[in-house]
């Protein structure tokens, strides 16, 4: 067994910090670039005014340092080598990730909208495996260059967690003699709405509610008149770009159908986790930032004469979180490495547990370490101008998005009491033995 962060991986983690102290923080310390980062973030980033979007000239300056890091030869590090990218693992985007939230707020990564000059994008995957060849063509090249985005369109406004009773529906119906679907429903919390050019729809076709099959995924022109953007939802951490709409009467041609039809949760699942393993990464990051932030005040700052840390009130909860956040560490890399042995479908049927595991306790880890640093550094901690409530706020998102912690505890206990995953048949068998009756 060998715990060394692999020599490749290593040297990269230099290659980019020096791309960051090159070519990003001049970025952020000019033109008050600063200000979507120290204690004025929240106004700064925040376009109160405008249905509380994000500020044009902040997503402008996430733009330019994307396509900044893409000309570099770093944004695309995960996608596969024919899409530009360097056939990056998950392994070495758990590290990459850990390293980046470790550093803290910055134009280098910054969560709260997924940003990042080592970019994550599954949507490009989703269409090389499922999307018709004309699909491919018309989408994957502009949605590497940055002209074309499509968001993620699967949550019904009734229905969160569970998509299998989705209301929105789609139905057979022909216009001018072309074929196609009308779709009709209510959708919320679809990140990203404002600055789409397409949605990947979700919408049940056919079947009864409670199926995992007969939903199906359709591209939808985001500006089609039949989709109206009833309000964005003002969260806990702002800006916000996630809308509650309705789509009433949107008619999209067959060829719009993206993957096999009916079989649209696939594609909703055909990346979770990645996706969880490395904002898992992230949360981890972040956690272990707070934490050291903490032990520095603590040494720095000296109450009544001498150093705060000094304090066992101080140290030991400091030491607990440090605990959890060395163990999580291992069960986050070795879940990742375990990921790039194996093909996606395998994944899905031996690790998923593993993979929750690592997602809701980073989560819940983050906040934690958040909320514990804002105590170290007492009044300053809970100001503005440290970044722990930042932190805390975006992070606790998580304990809800990527599939909620209760959502990831059931997966893990499911995969415990073998009721899915590996253990299924020895523990079916063992349960039907149970219930065998006996001659007394």
């Amino acid at each position: 067994m060998d715990f060394n962060i692999p020599a490749d991986i290593k040297a990269y983690l230099g290659v980019l910090d020096k791309f960051i102290e090159d070519e990003i923080k001049p970025i952020e310390n000019a033109d008050d670039n600063i200000r979507f980062f120290d204690h004025r973030r929240e106004y700064s980033r925040t376009d109160f005014e405008n249905k509380g979007l994000p500020r044009k000239e902040w997503e402008e300056l996430l733009t330019r340092v994307k396509r900044l890091a893409d000309k570099a030869g770093h944004f695309r590090y995960a996608l596969p080598k024919e899409f530009g990218g360097q056939d990056g693992t998950n392994l070495g985007m758990a590290i990459i990730r850990e390293h980046f939230a470790s550093k803290g707020l910055g134009l280098h990564n910054d969560l709260q909208n997924e940003h990042s000059i080592v970019g994550n994008q599954p949507i490009v995957l989703i269409l090389r495996d499922f999307g018709t060849e004309a699909q491919k063509q018309a989408f994957i090249p502009k949605l590497l260059d940055g002209t074309m985005r499509i968001t993620f369109g699967l949550t019904d406004r009734h229905h969160g967690s569970d998509a299998t009773h989705m209301e929105t529906h789609a139905v057979p119906e022909t216009r001018d003699g072309v074929p196609g679907w009308r779709i009709d429903g209510e959708k919320m919390w679809i990140t990203g709405m404002h600055v789409a050019t397409h949605c990947m729809m979700f919408a049940r076709s056919h079947g009864k509610d409670g199926d995992a099959s007969g939903i199906t995924a359709f591209l939808v022109p985001a500006n089609d008149p039949g989709i109206t953007i009833d309000e964005y939802m003002w969260t806990f951490n702002m800006p916000t770009d996630h809308p509650r709409m309705t789509i009433r009467n949107v008619w999209v041609p067959e060829t719009a159908i993206l993957g096999p039809m009916g079989g649209g949760l696939a594609l909703a699942q055909h990346f979770v986790h990645e996706n969880r393993i490395r904002q898992a990464a992230s949360s981890l990051g972040a956690a272990v930032y707070c934490i050291n932030e903490s032990v520095k005040y603590a040494r720095q700052r000296q109450p009544f004469g001498e150093a705060l840390a000094v304090n066992q009130a101080i140290q030991f909860p400091l030491v607990e979180l440090a605990t959890q956040a060395e163990g999580l560490r291992q069960l986050i890399r070795k879940t990742a490495w375990e990921m790039d042995q194996m093909p996606k479908p395998e994944v899905a049927k031996v690790l998923s547990d593993k993979v929750s595991m690592c997602n809701y306790w980073a989560n819940r880890l983050c906040c934690e370490a958040a909320d514990r640093a804002m105590q170290v550094h007492g009044g300053l901690g809970y100001s503005r101008h440290k970044p722990f409530e930042h932190i805390y706020r975006h992070h606790r998102r998580y304990r809800i998005t990527e599939g909620s912690e209760e959502i990831q505890m059931r997966k893990v206990a499911g995969y415990l009491f073998g009721y899915m995953g590996p253990k299924k048949a020895e523990y079916s068998a063992i349960e039907a033995e149970a219930r065998r009756p006996t001659n007394k």
